[in-house]
Parts: structure tokens; C-alpha cells; sequence
């Protein structure tokens, strides 16, 4: 027998869970097939999991620091064992409430591979045997996978991705990191933090490449001071292994290095998961790079087939595919939904972090393109001061001549969280001195947003004006 579904989603993911739920709750037949684990990626090894453990490495870090504050304290000791059962114990709690959320929603879960076998049909491979389904509309949300390298494939002991990273049932004496991006300043910075001599291997000029430069001059301090060597413009050439350690040959503009490490992370990039859709059998065409071609609705060449999600390529954020898989479930039930990245931020969870939203300076340079800019200090606002950390700046763009936030950049405390009020000021088409005159608690972080608005209309209070 078929089954008869409105809505197939292929992948519980960030992105394939919401679009199931919302689906549903449009008055849907909905059914989410997920091979692997509820939540998917991110919230299985990927975005909870590096958080859970970036958190606890800063609570090390903060204590060690704390005698500089007259907190008198002994020998940190960390418990990786441990350490690893209260992450899992936080994953599996959220992937349990994802479960229930599908079943209050009324989405019907399916665990096996899909694969399309015509336009409107696919074929899910159980545990059970094979189920054939009939869709009216269907949702690719099969997301993406870490890229290794010719001399560097993964093989989970000595060569690991991010997913066995973060899985470590030890903490290494040494780790090499080939990749000064996003993923591999994280959990770089997690393993110093823990006590590990981290070695960065970056084949650009900077790290995090993409990243306002002043964003990233203040991380590469802070990597500096955690002990971390970090080499630009250089590259991984090959591995061996000499007395049970891996030794990596890195070319540095300087010459041939070597460096060893108990085990090596790449971290240089994702490809999307379609290896196993058979989707050229429901007409759906490809992107450049392997990514699944989509309009601003998230069609794919197949009116039916929607993709969201890191299958339609970069910026590779939980929460645009999110937003995404909400957009494509709200198109299918006839809503007039579309892509808008406008008002889309960023987190980058190093240290100190780094948040976005909209446009960079870096962008407004390249473009030629005019901007009115405010910039204030962590240093002088009060709150990050009676913290101890007050590395980094908020910065905001505005245009010239309409006083239009265009976009910010954060750099510092609790980046991750202060961005979006920025957000919600582009959305909204605010102005910086509809910033400036919104009133602060003090003393917050968040003073920091007013003063930038007020240098960017020359009326700052804390710092010099330009």
C-alpha cells in the first residue's frame, strides 16, 4: 500500500522539524522521515553540544582567573567522562521535546532513508522494509555534512570531524586544527581552555576569513593569550604517524614546519547531503557545488519540492533554516511568504564572541558604498568593566543620509545575545537615533547599542566624539 501524505519533509533537523510543525499546524497531512536522530545535526553534534561544552570550558577559564578578584581557589580538574554524559543528557532532553512537539502538532515520524522515486512519490527505507509514499508537496531538509581533504580523510581516531570532536572521551595533550574558521576556533578554544596546546592551520591571510578583520585582530589576541599557534597562510601538506602521535608537515610562508598532535580536526567547510535523494527522479535541478537550486519561496525546478536549509548552500545558520523551512511551509498552504536575509544574524561562540547582522563594513568598502559609522568600547561601558571581560566593540552602520540601520558588528561579552535587538532594528527599519533615544538600564552591555547610536550621531557621552 501508498501512503497518502499533504506534506513529506525529509530531515528533522533545524530546519525539517519546524517546517513539519508549521505545516501541521496549517491543517496539513504531515509526514517527517529522519535517518538518523530527532533535531538532526545541530542539536545532536553540532550547534548543543559545542555550546554545552564551550560553556563549561569558560566556567574553567573563569575560575582559574578568579584570584585576580581575591576568589581564593585550587586546582581545576575536569571530568571528561562526566562531562560528556551531562551534554548528552542535555541533547537527548531536547531531541525528547522535539519528539513531543511533532506529536502534539499531529506529524507523523518516520525513522529510515527516503529517496524520491518520481515527482510526487518516494520510497523510505526502514528498519522494517520499504514504505512507499505519495506527496502532494515535498520539503528537502537533509542538510550537510563536514568536507574533509585529500591528505586528510576522516577516520574518527586520528583524523576527526567536528561530530567526533566533540565526542572525546579524553581530553588531548595536543590537537592540530586545519581550518582557522568558524567551527574550528570554537572547539579549539574549548580544548585550550581545558588545558590543550592547540595548533590553528588557516590556508588564508586572517582567521574566521569572511569576519569584519577588527572582529577577528581581537580573537586572535585572545587565542594569542590562551597559548594557542595559530599559522595563516599555510597549509596542511600530508600526515604520519611517529611514536603513536600524529605528525602534520604544514607549508607557513616562513618554510616546511612540523607539529605533532594526539589527533588532528578539519574543520575546512560542509557539502549537502543529496548523495541519496535520487532527487533528479522528481525533476529537481542542482545549484553549483552540489547545492539544490531554489527561488525566493524555496521551489526547487519541481514546483512541488521545496529545499531549505544547508542543501541551498551558505550561510550554514540553524536558524535561517529555520526561518526557511517556516517560509516554505507557510508557501505550500498558500500563504504569500518569501526569503527575506535582510535582518539575518550571526553568532560566533569564540572568545570573545562575535555576532552580525546585516551590513558589514568590510561589504559597504568593497561596494564603495557609503556609510555613517558609530563605534564604542566593551572598555567603556561599565557593566563589561565590574565583569572582567571587556575586549571588543559594538559597531553600527547606518546610511548617510536617511540615519537607516544597515547593520552592526559585535565583538565581545555575550555577543550572541545583544545582536538581536540590532536584528530587530533592521526589520523594523529603525534609525540609529531611534536607538540613541531608547533608554538603557545601567549598567548593562546593552549600553553599549545606545552609545554606538549616539557616536554614529556624534553625541556620545563615554567616548570621544569623531
Amino acid at each position: 500500500m501508498v501512503r497518502q501524505v499533504d506534506v513529506l519533509v525529509i530531515g528533522a533537523g533545524p530546519g525539517g522539524y519546524p517546517a513539519a510543525i508549521r505545516a501541521a499546524q496549517l491543517g496539513k497531512r504531515v509526514l517527517l522521515v529522519e535517518r538518523d536522530r530527532l533535531g538532526g545535526e545541530c542539536l545532536n553534534y553540532g550547534c548543543i553540544p559545542s555550546k554545552a561544552l564551550i560553556h563549561t570550558a569558560n566556567l574553567v577559564h573563569a575560575i582559574e582567573r578568579a584570584t585576580e578578584r581575591g576568589v581564593e581557589t585550587g586546582p581545576v580538574k575536569v571530568d571528561m567522562a562526566r562531562l560528556q554524559q551531562w551534554k548528552s543528557a542535555v541533547v537527548q532532553r531536547l531531541s525528547n521535546g522535539v519528539g513531543q512537539l511533532c506529536k502534539g502538532n499531529g506529524v507523523d515520524v518516520l525513522a529510515g532513508h527516503a529517496s524520491f522515486t518520481g515527482p510526487d512519490r518516494a520510497t523510505v527505507r526502514t528498519s522494517s522494509g520499504a514504505e512507499e509514499i505519495a506527496f502532494t508537496d515535498a520539503i528537502i531538509a537533509t542538510g550537510g555534512r563536514p568536507s574533509d581533504l585529500p591528505a586528510f580523510r576522516f577516520d574518527g581516531k586520528r583524523v576527526l570531524s567536528t561530530k567526533e570532536a566533540l565526542e572525546l572521551p579524553r581530553i588531548p595533550l595536543n590537537l592540530a586544527v586545519i581550518g582557522g574558521g568558524i567551527s574550528g576556533l570554537e572547539i579549539g578554544t574549548f580544548y585550550a581552555k581545558l588545558g590543550t596546546r592547540v595548533v590553528v592551520i588557516e590556508i588564508l591571510d586572517q582567521i574566521l576569513p569572511g569576519t569584519d578583520p577588527e572582529a577577528a585582530r581581537i580573537v586572535g589576541r585572545r587565542l594569542q593569550k590562551l597559548g594557542i599557534e595559530v599559522h595563516t597562510k599555510s597549509q596542511a601538506r600530508g600526515w604520519r604517524v611517529d611514536k603513536d602521535q600524529t605528525v602534520i608537515d604544514v607549508l607557513t610562508p616562513e618554510g616546511l614546519i612540523a607539529r605533532r598532535a594526539d589527533c588532528v580536526l578539519v574543520t575546512v567547510g560542509r557539502r549537502p547531503n543529496t548523495d541519496e535523494l535520487n532527487v533528479d527522479r522528481a525533476g529537481v535541478e542542482f545549484a553549483p557545488r552540489g547545492y539544490v537550486k531554489v527561488d525566493r519561496q524555496l521551489r526547487t525546478s519541481n514546483p512541488h519540492v521545496f529545499a531549505i536549509g544547508d542543501v541551498v548552500g551558505p550561510p550554514f545558520l540553524a536558524h535561517k533554516a529555520t526561518k526557511e523551512g517556516l517560509i516554505a511551509a507557510e508557501v505550500i498552504a498558500g500563504h504569500p511568504a518569501e526569503l527575506d536575509y535582510r535582518a539575518l544574524p550571526a553568532a560566533i561562540f569564540t572568545d570573545p564572541e562575535i555576532a552580525t547582522v546585516g551590513l558589514q563594513e568590510p561589504e559597504a568598502v568593497a561596494q564603495g558604498r557609503k556609510v555613517r559609522i558609530g563605534k564604542v568600547p566593551f572598555a567603556a561601558i561599565g557593566r563589561a568593566l565590574t565583569t572582567g571581560e571587556y575586549d571588543g566593540f559594538v559597531k553600527l552602520l547606518a546610511d548617510p543620509s536617511s540615519n537607516v540601520l544597515l547593520g552592526a558588528t559585535i565583538a565581545g561579552p555575550d555577543a550572541s545575545d545583544l545582536i538581536s535587538e540590532l536584528s530587530l532594528g533592521i526589520e523594523m527599519g529603525a534609525t540609529i537615533a531611534d536607538i540613541a533615544l531608547t533608554i538603557h538600564p545601567h549598567p548593562t552591555l546593552p549600553e553599549a547599542i545606545m552609545e554606538s547610536a549616539e557616536a554614529a550621531l556624534g553625541e556620545a557621552i563615554h567616548v570621544l566624539n569623531r
